[in-house]
């Protein structure tokens, strides 16, 4: 199964729509959006993806109150999870949290085949302790590329997924290689 992890969109409309789409098209089943989703009018085009989200809080949370309840109340396909996220993919223990220091102390106590942050806007993969560590980068688009991963569960492929700038609607592959530490 495809899995799209995205993180920090902060209102960036475009950004996601076309990570969403992108997503769909690859035949993602699940996406995960590790925090700063920031507003809850983002939530309708975060529900355009055609399988499960699950989502938590960043830093800039927003209005914390509203995205949740809609979440719970109005939106069938998003699960919002608080400050952390954990779900089980074809067998695969699966966690997230915003913070790239605490998502690592997460994967090194070996409990989680999958670990996913965000919030430093830097897209990295790395082995820890057997767990991968991912951080998909930012879909703002301030620094760097807006972009977001894409893992392939039945063989741990990650693909990172750059989204294209106004005038560009295509998206562009970079393959990420693994650093182990």
């Amino acid at each position: 199964m495809l899995i799209a992890i995205l993180s920090d969109s902060h209102d960036q409309i475009l950004h996601l729509q076309r990570a969403v789409q992108h997503a769909n098209r690859q035949g993602a089943g699940i996406l995960i959006h590790c925090g700063d989703l920031i507003s809850p009018f983002m939530l309708p085009y975060l529900a355009e993806f055609n399988g499960q989200v699950h989502l938590i809080y960043g830093n800039n949370v927003g209005d914390q109150h509203l995205i949740s309840s809609r979440c719970e109340t109005q939106i069938d396909n998003i699960r919002h999870h608080g400050i952390f996220g954990a779900i089980t993919v074809n067998g695969l223990q699966i966690a997230f949290h915003h913070y790239p220091e605490l998502a690592c102390g997460v994967a090194e106590t070996g409990k989680y085949d999958i670990v996913c942050c965000g919030h430093n806007h830097v897209c990295a993969v790395q082995k820890l302790n057997g767990c991968l560590l991912l951080n998909p980068g930012d879909l703002l688009g301030k620094d760097n590329p807006p972009g977001f991963l894409l893992v392939d569960t039945s063989t741990m492929a990650v693909r990172h997924i750059i989204v294209g700038d106004a005038m560009n609607f295509e998206t562009k592959f970079t393959p990420i290689s693994q650093s182990v530490r």
